[in-house]
């Protein structure tokens, strides 16, 4: 009898400590969810805030995305920090051993930090901006978000491209965007035995048609090349960047037209056979 009276009072005292214990995690689980739930309005009201801010004073669209970006890992990284504490882990310990783990992992992702410092090197000498056209890494297209580790590039035919910030601040960057004017250059050939004169004549009154064309730089027509099969003619004319597509199709297609117009052929290549007697 004395042992079943025993056995009760074991299984009651070991329910009234599963009961502090669960009320106890309980507690600590129900602030850990608030703390998480407050923590995250607070980064997006701090986000809100940092954006209005950065567009008042009207930073570049690359440095408002970088700045995004690395802010918000930084708010996620506090407030995980926050939700273990009120789980009850000591947060010291936590720090410690997140610093530990970091230095682990910024040996192991070395390569991320070079992206990272070559996000900082594009954002402080900008060789390009956000809605720059540009070609860098084997890829050409517009450049959409400069982030912590990668720039955004979307391609003419509708590619979005994620290229390392590392090999951006380190390679060549063509940047077709950063000048007012650019130049197109074509080369026509025609047939040996056109008059030059009637073909830099035609070529006037082809860049006259169309005031997309600038007069300075005044444009360049010249004899280049004298091949072996036709008389190479260089056209050289300047427009702004904005409409140097829609000059270079306009020329090619043109020049086409009113070459075939106008007589001027253009010669297939040739092979002149001698046969001895």
């Amino acid at each position: 009898m004395q042992e079943t009276v025993d056995t009760v009072d074991r299984l009651s005292v070991a329910l009234d400590k599963l009961t502090d214990f669960a009320i106890s995690g309980g507690e600590k689980i129900l602030v850990a969810v608030i703390v998480f739930i407050v923590g995250r309005l607070v980064i997006k009201l701090i986000k809100k805030l940092t954006n209005r801010i950065l567009e008042r004073r009207k930073f570049d669209p690359g440095v408002k995305s970088f700045l995004g970006s690395m802010i918000n890992i930084v708010l996620m990284t506090l407030l995980i920090i926050s939700v273990i504490g009120a789980l009850g882990v000591n947060t010291a310990s936590f720090a410690a051993l997140l610093a530990s783990a970091g230095v682990a992992i910024g040996m192991a992702l070395s390569g991320q930090l070079q992206n990272f410092a070559g996000g900082l090197i594009i954002l402080i000498f900008r060789p390009y901006r956000v809605g720059d056209y540009i070609s860098a890494q084997g890829i050409e297209g517009v450049v959409k978000e400069i982030q912590i580790l990668y720039t955004i590039i979307n391609t003419t035919d509708n590619k979005m491209i994620f290229v390392p910030n590392g090999g951006m601040s380190n390679g060549l960057v063509i940047n077709y965007s950063r000048n007012d004017m650019r130049r197109v250059d074509l080369v026509f050939g025609v047939e040996y035995g056109t008059a030059f004169e009637k073909v830099e004549s035609v070529l006037k009154e082809i860049i006259a048609s169309n005031d997309k064309i600038l007069n300075s730089p005044e444009p360049a027509i010249a004899m280049s090349q004298l091949a072996d099969s036709s008389v190479n003619i260089s056209l050289k004319v300047w427009t702004k960047t904005a409409d140097y597509w829609d000059v270079y199709f306009f020329l090619n297609k043109t020049v086409y037209a009113t070459f075939n117009e106008k007589g001027i052929s253009f010669p297939f290549p040739q092979l002149t056979i001698h046969r001895a007697e």
